[in-house]
């Protein structure tokens, strides 16, 4: 959901940082432009006039979640692919032509969706429309670009994840959590699927996925939105709609107990990662739960007066680090994590219980209201900075929008996480705070045999 920096505060300022910052809301509240092509493709923009600069991106709802078995990591392959030319723009022309506009591009792929982006000036956002127009319906993914993109995305999975113990563990706990659903499978692909991969493998998901009508055009900055549209019609206007495969996600089944894994890797310093299963945002009217969790999420963690940080890092030192996070807006479940690494002289499952310790205590004990309030003030702080950043804003659109949410229910976030009570946080605590539904992974380090890679190879691409 809506990510949060919190920060302790005295508790005589909480009432005016919340009046001063809801007034910022309003303030910053503008309106969001939303209309669909006869072919589809939806367009969505917000003007931000701050300074002569425009954000373009195109999402595509499509990512690991869609992938067949045999087939994992071909939508991120594809994203790269897709940087390989068409027969008007020649392989890794994309990318310096916008550059040579004074712009910057790049991509990305995650478990729901797939986006591409430009930041230019507002002056060059025909160009970067018109060559992501190109690029929807005419990508070449020739199979000589194929064997040369398809080895930097397994050098990436190498640097990302293999040489990454956090990131294997990751990996791993996700694979041992979801049992059917396909959020088991990593964005980047098992390496056994990417060393048989074949172009005809991306040139087939390309085909069944990249059309208009599963596609939104996102567009933040200096623009009117007529102008965006206008442009919208004009590009991607003559592209053909595509009949869309039925989604047939498996769906999983309700776990039966608590599960572990233990991964041996070269590494510094031991590591737990725990996963608890949640709801995720489905309602933004009607739902509560999704709220209170994010706020338990910094309750727990997010700034140094924050519970583990507090108890289990200053007071206890057992651990050196611990935190908390929720992924709340997502096409499929939703995950609570807690993690840490423990001190010198503690184990990670040491760890582990100082953590459910933790919960334990929030659940007997509650939330007081100052508490409560702190966090409440500096989420709403937080989401209006935020706003500082076109990137941010066209980002936290493009996502909702991916997931079924509608951009317009932004600001109904904040009023909704002001709303949440000491009891919700505690309710949701306890009801899904629940061995059930954990998924506990473990690292232990193994002697460190080579140096690892300091930066990412050459093309590598941002994955999330």
């Amino acid at each position: 959901m809506i990510p949060l920096n919190v920060r302790a505060g005295a508790a005589a300022a909480l009432f005016f940082v919340l009046l001063v910052s809801s007034a910022l809301v309003r303030a910053a509240v503008v309106p969001i432009s939303e209309t669909t092509l006869p072919n589809g493709l939806k367009v969505i923009v917000k003007s931000d006039h701050r300074a002569p600069v425009v954000v373009c991106m195109v999402w595509y709802r499509v990512g690991s979640i869609d992938e067949t078995s045999g087939t994992t990591g071909v939508a991120h392959v594809l994203e790269h692919m897709l940087f390989k030319g068409t027969k008007a723009v020649p392989a890794g022309e994309f990318s310096r032509i916008i550059s040579e506009a004074g712009g910057r591009d790049n991509a990305f792929t995650s478990r729901d969706y797939t986006g591409y982006f430009q930041t230019l000036h507002r002056s060059q956002l025909e160009l970067a429309i018109k060559l992501e127009a190109d690029r929807m319906v005419n990508a070449l993914i020739a199979p000589e670009e194929f064997e040369k993109e398809i080895r930097v995305v397994m050098e990436e999975r190498r640097w990302r994840t293999e040489d990454r113990p956090r990131a294997l563990v990751y990996e791993r706990l996700s694979a041992t959590a979801f049992k059917a659903h396909p959020y088991r499978n990593p964005v980047i692909g098992w390496m056994g699927d990417l060393e048989s991969m074949q172009a005809q493998d991306a040139r087939a998901f390309y085909e069944r996925w990249y059309a208009p009508n599963n596609a939104t055009l996102v567009v933040v900055g200096d623009v009117k939105p007529e102008e965006v549209h206008a442009l919208a019609r004009r590009y991607f206007g003559p592209l053909a709609k595509k009949p869309l495969p039925q989604r047939r996600i498996t769906e999983e089944p309700r776990q039966l107990g608590p599960q572990d894994i233990t991964v041996r890797a070269p590494a510094e310093l031991p590591y737990v990662l725990m996963a608890y299963k949640v709801p995720v945002l489905r309602d933004p009217e009607k739902d509560w739960e999704p709220y209170a969790l994010e706020m338990l999420a910094n309750i727990l963690d997010g700034h140094e007066a924050a519970r583990l940080n507090r108890t289990l890092v200053r007071s206890e030192r057992i651990a050196s680090s611990a935190g908390a996070s929720y992924e709340g807006v997502a096409r499929g479940p939703g995950t609570f994590y807690l993690s840490g690494t423990p001190s010198q002289g503690k184990s990670a499952h040491e760890l582990e219980q100082a953590l459910k310790r933790e919960i334990a205590k929030l659940v007997a004990e509650g939330v007081t209201e100052e508490e409560l309030q702190r966090v409440k003030a500096q989420a709403v702080a937080s989401h209006v900075y935020e706003r500082d950043s076109m990137m941010f804003q066209a980002r936290q659109i493009g996502a909702l929008d991916m997931v079924g949410l509608s951009p317009r229910v932004i600001d109904l976030f904040v009023e909704k996480l002001k709303q949440v009570t000491a009891d919700q946080v505690v309710a949701v605590a306890k009801k899904y705070f629940v061995d059930d539904t954990l998924t506990v992974a473990y690292l232990d380090p193994q002697p460190m045999s080579a140096k690892r890679p300091a930066a990412p190879p050459p093309g590598a691409r941002h994955a999330q």
